[in-house]
């Protein structure tokens, strides 16, 4: 895979409950890079989850399937896997009395081509409560063959997230 980022496009956002990066997948790249820069939440153990963009807003029906290893500090790894879901889930968990230390990176495979399905990896690190360190790596696929033009990111609980900042760039 080739290595030379492009920016493409930033979004931010403080006391928010979800947070979207619109019209930033385009035919120019079939693989994306999505940073998140700093997430924090105002409570512990509160999940971010992912979501894309069609051309009719977010895309919330259960076509998505993902796996994730979590992989904890102070216990065995997990294997989560959900199939006909509504969003990928076990992307990352934040936890409120430690903000810092927390990394996301996904690639997105060709979210742009309506003739195929769009594929996700993941990779992500946090601190949970004790604190106990948090790994996650993850793979979804969106089982629609769709254009995809954008990226959602919400809580996974009722709540809104303290902040949240999120790059994407073009893989060349």
């Amino acid at each position: 895979m080739a290595t030379e980022l492009q920016f493409i496009k930033s979004a931010s956002g403080t006391s928010v409950s979800s947070l979207s990066v619109t019209d930033c997948f385009s035919d120019k790249y079939d693989v994306y890079y999505i940073d998140i820069v700093k997430a924090n939440a105002p409570t512990s153990d509160t999940q971010l989850q992912v979501r894309l963009i069609n051309s009719g807003g977010v895309v919330s029906t259960s076509n998505y399937d993902e796996a994730t290893l979590q992989m904890q500090s102070d216990t065995s790894f997990s294997e989560k896997r959900n199939t006909n879901t509504s969003r990928l889930a076990e992307t990352l968990e934040l936890d409120a009395s430690l903000d810092t230390g927390t990394g996301f990176s996904m690639y997105v495979f060709n979210p742009y081509n309506s003739s195929s399905y769009t594929f996700t990896k993941h990779q992500a690190s946090s601190w949970g409560g004790t604190p106990n360190l948090y790994g996650y790596k993850g793979i979804g696929v969106y089982k629609v063959a769709e254009q995809i033009t954008g990226i959602h990111f919400l809580a996974g609980v009722t709540q809104n997230l303290t902040e949240l900042i999120i790059n994407v760039y073009g893989v060349k």
